[in-house]
C-alpha cells in the first residue's frame, strides 16, 4: 500500500492528469462533493475556509461524486458552472469519481484505509465526507458529512 497521497495522480475537472505530489508541503482537505445534496451549502463554508487559510498552506480538493442518491448528475462543465455561479468556488475541482465500490478512485481507497470512519468502517456513507491530510501527505483525520466545515478549523489549523 502507498505511504502518502503523493503516490497518486488524479484528473482535474478539465481532464488533466495531476500528480498529488504537486501539493507537497500543503495541508489538504479532500472532500467528495455533489451539487444536489442536502449538504451542498457546505460549499459556502469550504470556500470561506479556503480563502482564509490558503495563504497559510491549505488546499481544498473537491471530487464530485454521483454515488449517493445520484446527487451529482452533471457533466464537468455543468459542475464547474454550478460551483462558480452558485457558490463562487475558487478551490480546485477534480473529475467525477466513485469513492466506494469496484470502480473507486485509488486515492479514495488509500484515504479510507488510512483513516477509518465510525466503528472502523471504511466505506464512505455520503457526500461531503472530508479527509484532512498533513503537509507530509499523510491522512490524519476523517470527518462525517454532517460535520460543518467551519467546525473543522481548529483541527485544520493544527496542521498548517
Amino acid at each position: 500500500m502507498s505511504q502518502t497521497i503523493y503516490d497518486y495522480k488524479v484528473k482535474t475537472i478539465d481532464g488533466a492528469l495531476v500528480p498529488l505530489s504537486d501539493y507537497k508541503g500543503k495541508t489538504l482537505l479532500i472532500v467528495n462533493v455533489a451539487s444536489k445534496c442536502g449538504f451542498t451549502p457546505q460549499y459556502t463554508e469550504l470556500e470561506d475556509i479556503y480563502r482564509n487559510y490558503k495563504d497559510q498552506g491549505l488546499e481544498i480538493l473537491a471530487f464530485p461524486c454521483n454515488q449517493f442518491g445520484s446527487q451529482e448528475p452533471g457533466n464537468p462543465e455543468e459542475i464547474k458552472n454550478f460551483c462558480s455561479l452558485t457558490y463562487n468556488v475558487t478551490f480546485p475541482l477534480f473529475a467525477k469519481v466513485d469513492v466506494n465500490g469496484s470502480n473507486e478512485e485509488p486515492l479514495y481507497k488509500f484515504l479510507k484505509e488510512s483513516v477509518k470512519g465510525v466503528l472502523w468502517t471504511k466505506a464512505i456513507k455520503w457526500n461531503f465526507t472530508k479527509f484532512l491530510v498533513d503537509k507530509n501527505g499523510i491522512p490524519v483525520a476523517r470527518f462525517a458529512p454532517n460535520d460543518k466545515p467551519l467546525e473543522l478549523v481548529g483541527e485544520i489549523k493544527k496542521y498548517l
